[in-house]
Order: structure tokens, then sequence, then C-alpha cells
């Protein structure tokens, strides 16, 4: 929400003027004379034309709209983007949107040179804001159009509403007034803002940077706090913009990395098959089956895992091998039970299967040298004829841990990513275009 009154050229130097009030004779402080067009007593709250040397009264109230005073105070002089001005004006405004009202407050700085420039502030959340130096773009067959290309940039349509001048005080380069109505219509670019402010006839386009409560209280050397800001501002910066892009990259990289690493490893690994064999076991009733051992098999080469691959013809049915991979010469063992079990059939829905008739482990480090597997089915009772095949390989390479590193690396770009949609809603929720809503059934 910002201000967009009408600009002037650059005055000349003015001369500061003390003056009192026509109503209640208070001293007023004439800060830009020859500027101003409309001064108001801190007083009383008159609006007096500026211009006239007997400073004609333009409006005044029975009682005082407004004790609201500015959390900067008139004459507060500070430097803004490396100018010296000073405050000369402050109004608040508001609108109405479904019955509520939002307030927020303006700010009129002055420079000798350099003209007029404006501060608002809502909730906590500020702006520096300048008539624009050219006209933007938008398109003239829309009566509210959903862009406005400034200088390059596109701006998106955040709201159009029709604002309310509450409490106005010091002086205005025009004739302000107390309850005059003005429609704006503000569109977006993070950090900046680019309203269009329609008076009395007149267009007046502005645009505005954001910056915080600590960055005026400094600029202003003002005491204490800034009040702290609330919410999320149509065009506050994102605190995770810059967080999202780099961690994207950042991501894209290290995931191209692990695929080259997984294509090379894969490369290297040898996938030797060294040894396979096929067993059966007969249909009847089970009381378990006796343990066997396998012909001796030779592991070559460097220490790396071992691939045992066993595929058995079960059909609603299972199986359950108990392993173990037995070096011949040291007696050293890896222990390991796999299952194997495959069910299918139809339903109102149509065919269904789970489970697999394949099953693979690999066995991790294992040494060179001569081994043999020892095995142990268990079966069900009264079990079909089984018949089932092992196999091994050596250096085989274990995609499993690829994936858990990608699923590290996904992580904290999955949170970046939730935290910056997240501030996104937060801000679009306040527009004309809020986020479409989750739509829930009874049963969800």
């Amino acid at each position: 929400m910002s201000t967009n009154p009408p600009s002037l050229p650059p005055p000349p130097k003015p001369q500061a003027k003390a003056v009192n009030c026509p109503q209640c004779g208070a001293a007023i402080t004439l800060r830009a004379l020859g500027q101003a067009s409309a001064v108001v007593c801190e007083s009383c709250h008159a609006i007096l034309d500026a211009k006239d040397p007997q400073l004609q009264i333009l409006q005044k109230f029975e009682k005082i709209v407004s004790d609201e005073r500015p959390l900067i105070p008139l004459g507060s002089r500070g430097k803004l983007r490396g100018v010296d001005y000073e405050v000369i004006g402050f109004e608040r405004r508001s609108i109405k949107v479904d019955g509520i009202t939002y307030s927020w407050r303006e700010y009129l700085l002055f420079n000798p040179y350099k003209g007029f420039r404006y501060l608002s502030e809502y909730s906590g959340h500020w702006n520096d804001i300048s008539v624009c130096k050219a006209l933007p773009v938008v398109d003239s067959r829309m009566s509210i159009p959903s862009e406005a290309n400034y200088l390059g940039e596109i701006y998106r349509h955040f709201q159009t509403s029709d604002a309310n001048t509450d409490s106005v005080l010091g002086e205005f380069p025009w004739q302000v007034r107390v309850g005059e109505r003005a429609q704006v219509t503000d569109y977006v670019h993070p950090p900046r803002v680019l309203s269009r402010e329609v008076m009395a006839g007149e267009i007046t386009w502005s645009i505005g940077e954001y910056m915080t409560g600590h960055d005026i209280w400094t600029t202003f050397r003002l005491s204490g706090s800034p009040p702290e800001a609330i919410g999320v501002y149509e065009n506050q910066p994102s605190p995770f913009s810059e967080k999202f892009g780099g961690i994207w990259k950042t991501f894209a990289a290290f995931a191209l990395a692990l695929v080259i690493l997984m294509i090379v490893f894969d490369a290297m690994s040898k996938k030797e098959p060294v040894f396979s064999s096929s067993y059966q076991i007969a249909s009847g009733l089970s009381n378990g089956e006796a343990s066997f051992v396998t012909d001796v098999f030779e592991l070559t080469g460097r220490t790396s895992d071992v691939e045992v691959a066993t595929t058995a013809n079960v059909q609603n049915n299972w199986i359950y091998l108990n392993f173990a991979l037995i070096n011949q010469d040291t007696g050293q063992a890896w222990d390991f039970g796999r299952e194997i079990s495959y069910y299918s059939g139809y339903d109102s829905d149509g065919s269904w299967s789970e489970g697999s008739r394949h099953d693979a482990v690999v066995v991790p480090s294992v040494p060179a040298g001569k081994y043999y597997l020892r095995i142990e089915p268990e079966v069900a009772p009264l079990h079909p004829y089984i018949s089932y095949n092992v196999s091994v390989k050596r250096d085989v390479p274990v995609f499993s841990f690829y994936g858990l590193a990608f699923l590290a690396l996904l992580i904290p770009v999955i949170i970046v990513t939730w935290r910056s949609a997240s501030f996104e809603r937060s801000r679009w929720s306040e527009s004309d275009h809020p986020p479409t809503p989750i739509i829930r059934t009874e049963n969800s």
C-alpha cells in the first residue's frame, strides 16, 4: 500500500518560515516554503492553504480527527540513497476489505534540490517510494491489467482497492483533504512495488522498494526500536529466494556427480558369475528340509561384495532359505536368511498379485578365497513341488547406496522449496489472487 501524490519539478532551495494558525493561533513552521500547497496545524489539525499569505482554511474539524503521532517525527532528517531528506508531512490512510479496515501510514520527505519522495509503513513493513520517471506499459484494453512493465521489469497485479485519507499532519505539495478517496492498484516484483493511483481523474504512477524498520531507524537516528514486522508484505523479499536458486544448483551439481560415480563404479564392477545350481523339494508333508552344502567356488581379486540371488517357482506359496557363506580355509561364515513368496488371484477389482519369485542379497566386503554355501530350506506343511535356483556373483554394484545419497541431497532441497512456497503462499493470500484453497472431501 503506497501513496502516489502528484509530482512536481525539482524546486529551488526554499526558506523555512514560522507562521501562526488562523484557527487556533498555534505556531506552524513551513519547511518547504514555496513548494507546499497545503499545511496542517499540529494543534487543531486544520488544513490550510500554504500558498495563501493569510493561510486560508481549506478544511477544519470540530474535534481532532486523530491524535496518532507519526513514528518518525516531523522535522526528522536522514539520508536516503545518498541524499539528505527532511520529514515534512504525515498521513494515515486505510482501505476496507470484507468489512475489515486496514490502515497504513505515509511520510512525505523533502529535499530542496531533489524534491519529494515518500515512506510508507504497514504492520512494521516499510517502503521507500518515488514517482516513476517513465510511464509503465500496461494493456490498455483491460480495466485492471494483470501485469505492468516498468523499465523492462514485469510486475504482477497484487491488489486494487479504494483508499481513504483518515488523518494528515504537516505540509503537502497538493491540497490534501481528510476523507478524500483514491483508487490504488499495486503490482509487485519483490522487493519492488509499482503503484497506480487514480484521484480526481488524475493518474499517478510510483515505484517503491522494500526497507526494514531497522534501516529506517538507523537512517533517521530514532530512539527505541521499530515496530515488529507482522506477516508477509506484498513486496517483501523472500529470505529463501537466494537459498532457493543456490540450493537447486548445488543439488544438480552433486546429483550429476553422483550419477557419474554410479556409472563409473558400475563399469568398474566385474559382475562375475562364480556359482549357479538348481535344487528341488518334492511335494508332501514337511517337517523341514535337511541342510546341505554346495560345491566349492572361488572368489578372486580384491575384497568386494558378493551377490546371492535365488529364483523359486512358488505360486500362492513360500519358501524360506537359511544361508551361510563359508570360507573353506578359515571357516569364517556370513549367515543370512531370505524368503521368497508369490501370491495372485482375482477379486471384484480384477486380477492381483503380490510378492516376487526372485530375491537377491548382497554380502559386503568378502575377501578372496574358496567358499561354499550351506543351505537349509523351510517350506509350508503340505507344500507343493518347489524348484529353486541359487546363483552367486562376485563384485556387483550396489545402487541402494546411491539412492540413499540422492535422498540425503534431496532433503534440504525439499525443506527450502517448501519454506519458499509457504512464504509466497502467505504473500499472495493477502492479494486479489489468493492461492487456490485445498478442497477436502469427507473421506479424505
